[in-house]
């Protein structure tokens, strides 16, 4: 791991002591992480999710867990830039796929799909999908679906807790 991004996970560990999400159980674990390699084409033991719940929605992000696997760097971009593209359309079937058809938020999601950005970006060591609306009821949908992604990928994700501004960060 790089140097200058264990001082940035010790911040993120003590900020989300507060918004902490409790793990789902370790047979749930193996089943979601089991799924999600048929799903998700990077490593998931090479890479780490965020997800930071915004006012207006939320970041989540994958990076790489170093900065010069060239290979799950892009490998994220693609995944996620394609992903952005799918959930504008209202296609949650990736998530489902991994997480089950019940997956909170994701059925609110898909139908007010229309009334939500989905902006992708790339960042320097992986890539990040932006959630936004001014609306309430999506925005509760957005952080269930974040608080449903900590739990069901606890050994690979971590929350970047809660920010009152509408732009993204990274560590």
């Amino acid at each position: 791991m790089r140097k200058s991004f264990i001082p940035l996970l010790l911040c993120y560990a003590v900020s989300s002591l507060a918004n902490a999400v409790e793990p789902a159980s370790n047979e749930r674990l193996d089943e979601v992480a089991g799924r999600g390699a048929q799903v998700m084409p990077f490593n998931l033991e090479k890479t780490l999710h965020i997800f930071n719940k915004t006012d207006s929605g939320g970041i989540q992000q994958v990076v790489a867990k170093h900065a010069d696997d060239n290979t799950q760097i892009t490998l994220i971009r693609q995944h996620l830039a394609n992903l952005a593209g799918q959930f504008v359309n209202g296609d949650f079937s990736r998530p489902k796929r991994i997480h089950g058809n019940d997956m909170p938020g994701v059925k609110e999601l898909a139908l007010g799909a229309g009334r939500v950005r989905f902006t992708y970006q790339d960042l320097p060591d992986g890539g990040q999908i932006g959630y936004a609306t001014d609306a309430p009821e999506l925005i509760a949908a957005i952080h269930r679906y974040f608080d449903a992604q900590l739990s069901d990928h606890a050994r690979h994700t971590m929350s970047g807790g809660h920010a009152s501004h509408h732009g993204g960060h990274h560590p």
